[in-house]
């Protein structure tokens, strides 16, 4: 998302600029000088005084001879005591004279938490304090937080109009004062070209582009274009003004919806270089009689966009400037390169603004952008609500549940259909599971080289690589990841990420959170390696969305283990997300007395395992459960007294796994590490970090609707379970033939419709099993989400929407068989039919329709609904293709529908006595669900019941089998000894 920039001051209208405020030096005061100075006193006579009085009245504490067995014999007199007193006082000084070197080092370097003495709690404290208020005079209070130091910015730097990009990659903290020099000598010469004279462009800077074909790269971009021509990326937004809405050659126009293509002609800013691809009308003898024609047309069409551009371009620089006046001081990120695409054109990802936002999307009928706009917390979200899911189908089957099995969850309506639509067009799973075997794979190395995990402040991804910022500089990192931008900064591109596979490692840091973006950039703060408390500042009710945000990406992301991760003063509803992870305190005080309890647990038993951090304990043979963080959600403003008390507990935190995120109203909370403010815009502001992002909130009613899908997914919810009737019902008579059969229970197969040419037969079958699979309808932004997980334009979407209707046609009456309902979604017409709707529809009829009356019936349609069982769902479809259904529950409903048919049908024959024929039945079943404990058990009653015990002893040797290294499971293993009891020494003689 490109930076907003603030109009010009001069405007009477221009908003208040939001950019952070310049980092005001507190002034030093008459008292802080007499504050150094007794401090220096102080230690004067502590480290110099103390022992010269000793030496001089008690001598030194060393004895002059070592004879031990000498001093035993000696007689226990007062002077032994004082003797003692003196050694211990000896001790006490040099273990005070430790705490103030090891407080003074780490004062001074600015890297890293001090040093912890051995037993020097209340000495070390002291050493601290008066180290601080010795350095006050000459040092800022950044100094004293490990990596605040290496901000280097002062407030003369601060007054410089200079607003740049000064790096690659964004760094946590603001730039140094000769990044942030050169970077405004960048701009200068950026708007020296801006501001060349329409007459000098006249006289022959006007230049052009002709688009170039795909040969052995990716498609071309405006973003490459600038880079290669104009040295800088982020002007491709020149290009974009001087040729928006003009016609190319081929009749097409350049918008923001629409991907370049190859032979189209780009009119260039005065300054691009770049030999031959950068032609003149004029003056292009290289190119052909028929490219120049084409550019001297294309010439003609850009006065006016060429004045608009040029327009454009000066406001943008009186915005860059009125953005950077005022003494404001920070880094302005580079606009990132978007991540190209690979194969199809239409399967490009394009630029970010290119792509519709759900504002500027006329079918997006309002889906909420909180969570359009973040990947990782949707793509948690997604997941856990898939596995809640299956879940409740496993416990409803197994535990009838409501008195009867439900195989149907709860179809979501209102605000929870919007924010479930909602997480399946902005999850990124992919992302997700690179990012956890980047940082896996990570900590596998490190460890195979017995090195220790370094400390990481803060993960940036961008266009698809990651960036891991450290504390401190932590030498070479492992192959493939690479050193950044200097020496605290570890990347690794996503090409190399791809090469990860799973390693059986503890997740290294699974405190990561993401808090927002800034341009194309994602940040994500490591939580529980802050040196102590990160605050969060604003109104009450924008705390609120970001502390919801936080904890429910924390508790379902993917790249993490076990955590545990307390809310306090909000979010007990947010519980039902993940109740093994998330737990409410009601109170402050509660807080404390478990904190201070888990500290001091922590640090016994790091010091038991003799490891100095938690990241020793998660590398290695040392991986251990109790290494798992601890995070502290705290929306409720504590008091001074229990903000400080917190603030002492937070001193330790980060060498603990312990972090703690606190909301305050004034933005001043005592022992805060980190400060942050959230603003009314959705900003995410801090300023000493050189932060300015666009948050990522989880606003209250959003908050609701996901906390509804989950608790509605729980099957002890309702009072009868979950839902029994399946969502689409067809007329399984003679007369309920349909136009269209599709069969996706086994190989995809479509009766009714000719088969569609070319390569976007695939598209079509896919979405038209989308929406077989969801007769409920589905939004247009899913169902391009789900067919391109990489993002498309509009314009591609609705080209394969008007493809899908022509293909399907319509019913005699003239309807069309893809509709569009009156809440935006695209359902089909009930002639549309699948062999899942099919198989559904006879189940309930056989078990809760005319089924329950007439025995006959019952079995001639659990027979029917078991012929139609010729696999798995979509059992030859192609590679690379329905990922989609990693979202889906219907992988798992499906073979519980199949054995709950199997099952029924089995019950019908042996009523009867028929046990061959149940046999026969529960096998077909089997087919599809071999899984299932229930049809393996039904297998041995109905071969028990043909008294055949060679028979009975191979099924149950099958078993075992199939059982592996597992064993068969506790209730079929009482079953076999209640039928079966000498199948042991059976299966054992058997082989």
């Amino acid at each position: 998302m490109p930076r907003r920039r603030s109009p010009s001051p001069s405007s009477s209208t221009a908003p208040r600029n939001r950019t952070p405020q310049p980092v005001r030096v507190r002034q030093r005061t008459f008292g802080d000088f007499v504050k150094a100075f007794l401090a220096f006193v102080a230690l004067a006579v502590l480290l110099v005084g103390v022992p010269v009085a000793l030496a001089m009245t008690a001598g030194w504490p060393f004895p002059e001879t070592f004879e031990p067995l000498e001093w035993l014999k000696q007689d226990i007199s007062v002077s032994t005591f004082l003797s003692i007193l003196t050694f211990v006082v000896w001790l006490a000084w040099a273990q005070f004279t430790a705490c103030v070197l090891v407080e003074m080092k780490a004062a001074l370097s600015g890297v890293g938490v001090p040093g912890r003495v051995p037993g020097a709690g209340p000495s070390q404290l002291l050493a601290r304090q008066l180290v601080a208020a010795l350095l006050l005079v000459g040092a800022t209070a950044a100094s004293f937080t490990p990596s605040l130091a290496q901000l280097g910015q002062t407030y003369d730097d601060n007054q410089r109009p200079t607003v740049a990009a000064a790096q690659q990659t964004p760094g946590l903290f603001a730039q140094q004062q000769e990044q942030a020099a050169g970077a405004a000598a960048a701009v200068a010469e950026q708007a020296s070209h801006t501001e060349a004279t329409p007459a000098a462009k006249k006289q022959g800077d006007t230049k052009f582009y002709r688009i170039q074909p795909p040969e052995g790269r990716h498609h071309d971009s405006l973003w490459e274009i600038a880079e290669r021509h104009l040295g800088d990326g982020r002007r491709y937004k020149e290009i974009f003004e001087l040729n928006k809405d003009r016609a190319q050659p081929d009749g097409s126009r350049l918008s923001e919806a629409s991907l370049i293509r190859p032979g189209w002609i780009m009119e260039m800013p005065g300054d691009a270089r770049g030999g031959d691809l950068v032609e003149m009308p004029d003056d292009a003898p290289e190119v052909s009689p028929e490219v120049r024609r084409q550019i001297s047309d294309y010439a003609r069409t850009g006065d006016g966009a060429h004045e608009q551009g040029g327009d454009q371009a000066q406001g943008g620089d009186q915005a860059q400037d009125s953005g950077s006046g005022g003494g404001t001081a920070h880094v302005d990120l580079p606009q990132q390169r978007p991540a190209p695409g690979t194969g199809h054109a239409d399967l490009q990802r394009p630029a970010p603004d290119q792509v519709a936002t759900p504002a500027q999307d006329s079918s997006s009928f309002g889906l909420p952008e909180a969570l359009l706009t973040a990947p990782l917390l949707a793509a948690g979200l997604l997941g856990a609500l898939g596995h809640r899911r299956r879940q409740a189908l496993w416990q409803s089957a197994f535990a009838g549940i409501g008195g009867r099995r439900g195989m149907e969850p709860p179809t979501p309506t209102g605000d929870a259909l919007d924010v479930q639509d909602a997480l399946l067009v902005g999850a990124d799973p992919e992302g997700v599971r690179l990012l956890d075997r980047s940082l896996r794979g990570l900590a596998a190395s490190l460890a195979a080289e017995s090195r220790p995990l370094p400390t990481v402040y803060a993960a940036w991804m961008s266009n698809g690589d990651l960036h891991l910022q450290l504390a401190q500089p932590s030498g070479k990192p492992p192959s493939p990841w690479q050193l950044g931008q200097d020496q605290t900064f570890w990347m690794l591109a996503r090409a190399d990420a791809e090469t990860y596979e799973d390693v059986d490692t503890a997740a290294p840091y699974p405190g990561l959170v993401s808090l927002g973006t800034m341009d194309d950039s994602r940040l994500l703060l490591n939580l529980e390696s802050v040196p102590g408390i990160v605050s969060l500042s604003g109104r009450e009710e924008d705390r609120a969305a970001v502390f919801a945000s936080v904890a429910a990406e924390l508790a379902t992301n993917g790249w993490s283990d076990r955590m545990t991760i307390t809310l306090v003063g909000f979010g007990e509803d947010l519980t039902a997300l993940a109740p093994s992870r998330l737990r409410h305190l009601d109170g402050i005080e509660a807080l404390i007395e478990t904190m201070e309890a888990e500290t001091r647990q922590r640090r016994g038993a790091l010091g038991a395992a003799g490891h100095d951090s938690v990241l020793t304990g998660r590398t290695g043979p040392a991986q251990h459960t109790r290494w798992a963080p601890h995070l502290v959600l705290l929306a409720a403003e504590p008091s001074p007294e229990d903000a400080m008390t917190l603030a002492e507990l937070a001193a330790d935190a980060s060498r603990l796994g312990i972090g703690y995120l606190v909301g305050t109203g004034s933005g001043d909370l005592p022992g805060a590490a980190w400060e942050m403010e959230i603003t009314g815009e959705g900003r995410l502001l801090a300023p000493l970090l050189g932060l300015e992002l666009d948050a990522q909130l989880l606003p209250a009613a959003e908050r609701r609707a996901v906390v509804e899908l989950f608790t509605d997914a729980d099957p002890e919810h309702g009072p009868d379970g979950p839902g029994t009737t399946p969502p689409f019902l067809v007329d399984i008579s003679e007369q309920g033939r349909p136009a269209v059969y599709a069969r996706l229970v086994g190989p995809y197969e479509i009766i009714g419709l000719e088969t569609p040419d070319g390569e976007r037969s695939a598209l079509l079958h896919e979405a038209l099993a989308l929406l077989l699979l969801h007769r409920e309808g589905v939004h247009p932004r899913v169902l391009s989400s789900a067919l391109w997980p990489r993002g498309v334009t509009d314009d591609v979407r609705e080209a394969l929407l008007d493809r899908l209707r022509d293909w399907l046609g319509t019913d005699p009456d003239g309807t069309p068989r893809l509709r569009t309902d009156d809440a935006g979604r695209l359902t089909l017409a009930k002639s549309v039919v699948s062999d899942l709707d099919v198989l559904r529809s006879l189940y309930h009829e056989a078990t809760q329709g005319k089924g329950v009356d007439s025995r006959a019936v019952r079995g001639r349609l659990l027979t029917d609904a078991l012929v139609l069982v010729r696999g798995p769902l979509l059992a030859d479809r192609p590679e690379g293709r329905y990922r989609w259904l990693t979202h889906e529950i219907v992988d798992a409903q499906l073979p519980l529908l199949v054995a709950d048919t199997g099952l029924a049908l089995a019950e019908f024959h042996m009523e009867k006595n028929r046990a061959e024929k149940a046999i026969e039945a529960l096998n077909a079943a089997l087919r599809t669900a071999p899984s299932d404990e229930r049809l393996w058990n039904e297998l041995l009653r109905a071969t028990h019941a043909l008294d055949d015990p060679e028979r009975l002893t191979a099924l149950a040797s099958d078993l075992m089998t199939r059982s592996g290294a597992r064993g068969l499971p506790p209730r079929t293993e009482a079953l076999l000894d209640e039928l079966l009891p000498t199948w042991r020494d059976a299966v054992a003689a058997a082989g």
